[in-house]
């Protein structure tokens, strides 16, 4: 399987300014790639192919003398983005349903990072040796598994420069275990599980909106073009860049202690996209970012031997966890009562054991066997 290792990377001054030299030559290499592949279209109704766009590479060196600045395998990697780009584009009218989105090109800063596909870097000591760059310090703060097999070199909107390495691994299951937990997310609690135990919602954009919107008030009253708008800018990446990195640390965190805790993980398959949609609630969806948390949890599941399972959570909040019963019930409503069988308890929390017997049934294992064993034990 994959793994991707990324480190933070402390260059001198003359090597960002080839960092970021190689940017705006990629960048303009994107951009020709796709405007080639544009007009041949237009006027010949033509379709280029990745491998007659890498042809091309040889007559523009010869016309931009700066492009052998840049690894060979850099640039023939900038066009693979290109295709990519047009492969999900066809895909997309394709499948219909959803605007198709024409590749765009890149404007000035709008590139920020370039990928070595098999050679062009290596590990020396407490460096990393860069093709066309030079040894560049590094921070390993734990060693890389696996074999590796592209180096990007990322530069994020503070400026800071990273290295990351995507390996190939072999998965490290963890002992079997018979626990299973089913997962409901929501706004008042970030999770709740069908065990009842919560997880609060950390609100990391509303804990920092006042900070963030001070930052971005002094950056609208700076001049466009003048030295303090660009530092005034750089302060509002930072605040924007806590924010993103506080998030991630919780997704992760909480995803490896359910990874450890958990033979089955059963989550919400969530649309966040068309959730987004309500005015009332689409800053705080936004916030709680669920989808990270599922992403983290399916990849780690998936190294560690275990098993993550995807449900339709509709009707999951409506659904007596007893007798199965429909007990409709407002958004506002946050007690789960049902006349039927008597059954009454949090909603989020009868939602979660329902989410938890649909990713049973999913397994092909019934919830009251399931039940039973996980008593025994």
């Amino acid at each position: 399987m994959r793994k991707t290792f990324m480190f933070r990377l402390y260059p001198v001054r003359q090597q960002i300014t080839l960092l970021s030299d190689t940017l705006e030559l990629c960048r303009w290499v994107y951009n020709e790639t796709l405007a080639t592949r544009k007009n041949a279209w237009e006027q010949e109704q033509k379709s280029l192919s990745l491998y007659a766009t890498n042809k091309l590479l040889t007559g523009w060196k010869q016309a931009k003398p700066e492009l052998a600045k840049v690894h060979s395998q850099v640039l023939q990697n900038v066009q693979e983005r290109v295709d990519l780009a047009f492969q999900a584009f066809f895909r997309r009218v394709k499948a219909g349903g959803e605007k198709p989105g024409y590749p765009r090109f890149k404007g000035y800063g709008r590139y920020d990072s370039f990928t070595f596909k098999q050679s062009g870097f290596a590990l020396q000591g407490k460096g990393l040796l860069l093709s066309k760059i030079g040894l560049v310090k590094i921070n390993r703060h734990r060693p890389i598994e696996g074999t590796i097999k592209t180096l990007s070199i990322r530069r994020d909107a503070v400026g800071h420069w990273y290295a990351c390495f995507s390996c190939e691994t072999e998965p490290t299951p963890l002992p079997p275990s018979e626990k299973a937990v089913g997962i409901d997310v929501g706004l008042a609690s970030f999770a709740t599980f069908s065990t009842g135990e919560r997880i609060a919602n950390p609100r990391f954009f509303r804990r920092d909106e006042t900070e963030l919107a001070k930052a971005q008030r002094k950056l609208s009253k700076a001049e466009k073009g003048t030295p303090e708008r660009a530092k005034r800018r750089k302060v509002v990446a930072h605040v924007y860049q806590r924010m993103v990195n506080r998030r991630k640390d919780f997704a992760h965190q909480l995803s490896r202690s359910l990874v450890n805790a958990y033979g089955v993980i059963a989550l919400e398959k969530l649309n966040t996209q068309g959730m987004l949609a309500n005015p009332y609630l689409a800053k705080s969806i936004a916030d709680a970012a669920w989808n990270q948390l599922v992403r983290c949890t399916l990849y780690k599941a998936e190294e560690a031997g275990r098993v993550c399972v995807l449900v339709d959570p509709n009707g999951t909040s409506q659904r007596c966890s007893r007798c199965g019963r429909v007990v409709k019930k407002s958004l506002a409503v946050r007690v789960h009562d049902c006349p039927i069988c008597g059954l009454k308890m949090d909603r989020d929390e009868n939602a979660a054991i329902n989410i938890l017997a649909l990713g049973l049934q999913c397994l092909g294992v019934s919830p009251r066997s399931h039940a039973a064993s996980a008593a025994v034990e």
